[in-house]
């Protein structure tokens, strides 16, 4: 029985809610015409199903065939999965289609300059000396024993723990496929097939859902932030702030206002956390390192937007550097990472030099260097002055929309 709040992926009885699958950005599978993704997933299904069974509790594969792959997509979730394999074996768990959490045989010596002496656990295909690469510690029960994974996903920040000890902590997970791409929002849980048997069981999972996600979210790595608002009023901030007012502990532009406010301390290098609510078409944006006057998005190094993911619903087409988290007419963010209207959102910004880096709910949408950004193409050919501004204010510039902030949070670097 799955524990409370969990649902059973495999039902102990045969492969219903399976299909076969391979290493494939999953959003190419879904880019297919329907003809061509039926065709494919039945390629996969006949030599999946050809080497998958279901026996009794047990969900057993040879060492061959495609990948176990579940008929349904996640987004933020909790796995919990038992696994027990054979002596040099390789295997692992991909995240929203994602290679992977690494399974192997940790005594295998022809593997140890691939880290397998290090242990299981670990997200293998990150980058080498990336958070997540290495586990980090071995916890691997010797061959013949049941070991269990458990797996938090939130956005792209994946936590591990197996056979109860944490191998990987909140570590971004790389998407394999295009490391300039962020993961999927959503995919599939596969169980990767790789040269030798291995038997699954107690294959649950619980999704986690947006008020959850951001409290993990907002609960890592707090250390060294001043909370720049008091949640009651806009003690120590500065510039437009009439045209703000404060309504259950957030900051709210007030509808058909707008201009920039600010914390009323200069910062050079520094990371911003805080929390967003938009209203459908909700127009707003962080000014970083503005000069007290003008318009930010020019005069101050830039302005990374707060704008509503389907703004174009309601405000017609916009440049894709006009998308949430995008350096506002200099480089476009990746988009669908954001909740709906009216949802909390956590974003963290990191500013340091003329690089600029935003996590949105756990994912990195964006991340550039702005001294590398051709001014050429610079949208609508308008100058950015302050570009290479390397201080100023942080702070919010109000577009008439009553989009909401709050949990303001600044750390000098």
């Amino acid at each position: 029985m799955p524990p409370a709040g969990f649902t059973a992926v495999y039902n102990g009885k045969d492969l219903t809610g399976w299909r076969g699958g391979d290493t494939i950005d999953h959003r190419t599978l879904l880019a297919m015409t329907d003809e061509a993704r039926a065709a494919q997933v039945a390629k996969w299904n006949a030599t999946m199903r050809a080497h998958w069974t279901a026996q009794g509790d047990e969900l057993v594969n040879d060492g061959l065939g495609a990948y176990a792959t579940t008929e349904k997509d996640y987004g933020d979730f909790e796995l919990l999965v038992d696994y027990k394999t054979v002596p040099k074996a390789d295997s692992g768990i991909y995240l929203r289609g994602v290679p992977q959490v690494q399974i192997w045989d940790y005594t295998e010596e022809a593997k140890f300059t691939l880290g397998a002496n290090k242990g299981s656990g670990g997200l293998w295909n990150n980058r080498a000396g990336a958070p997540g690469k290495d586990p980090l510690v071995r916890a691997d029960k010797p061959f013949g024993e049941w070991n269990r994974l458990r797996i938090v996903m939130v956005g792209a920040r994946v936590s591990v723990w197996l056979n109860g000890a944490q191998v990987v902590d909140h570590a971004l997970m790389e998407n394999y496929y295009d490391r300039a791409t962020p993961v999927p929002v959503r995919g599939p849980i596969q169980l990767q097939t790789h040269g030798g048997e291995i038997r699954w069981r107690n294959i649950f999972i619980r999704e986690i859902l947006a008020d959850e996600a951001n409290d993990l979210l907002r609960a890592k790595g707090r250390e060294g932030f001043t909370e720049i608002f008091n949640g009651r009023d806009l003690s120590g901030w500065a510039g437009a702030l009439d045209s703000y007012e404060v309504k259950d502990a957030a900051i709210v532009c007030k509808p058909e206002q707008g201009g920039t406010i600010y914390w009323n301390q200069v910062v050079a290098d520094f990371q911003a956390r805080l929390e967003f609510a938009l209203p459908p078409g909700g127009n707003n944006g962080l000014a970083i390192r503005y000069p007290g006057t003008g318009d930010t998005a020019y005069v101050g190094m830039t302005e990374l937007q707060v704008l509503d993911d389907n703004y174009e619903r309601v405000g017609g087409p916009i440049d894709p550097r006009q998308a949430h988290g995008s350096a506002y007419g200099l480089v476009a963010a990746a988009r669908g990472y954001q909740r709906p209207p009216g949802a909390w959102n956590v974003q963290d910004v990191t500013v340091i030099g003329s690089t600029i880096r935003v996590e949105l709910n756990g994912t990195v949408i964006l991340n550039t260097d702005l001294a590398k950004v051709d001014p050429a193409t610079y949208m609508g050919g308008s100058a950015h002055p302050g570009v290479t501004r390397a201080e100023g204010f942080f702070g919010f510039a109000g577009h008439n929309d009553p989009v909401r902030f709050r949990r303001v949070l600044v750390r000098k670097r």
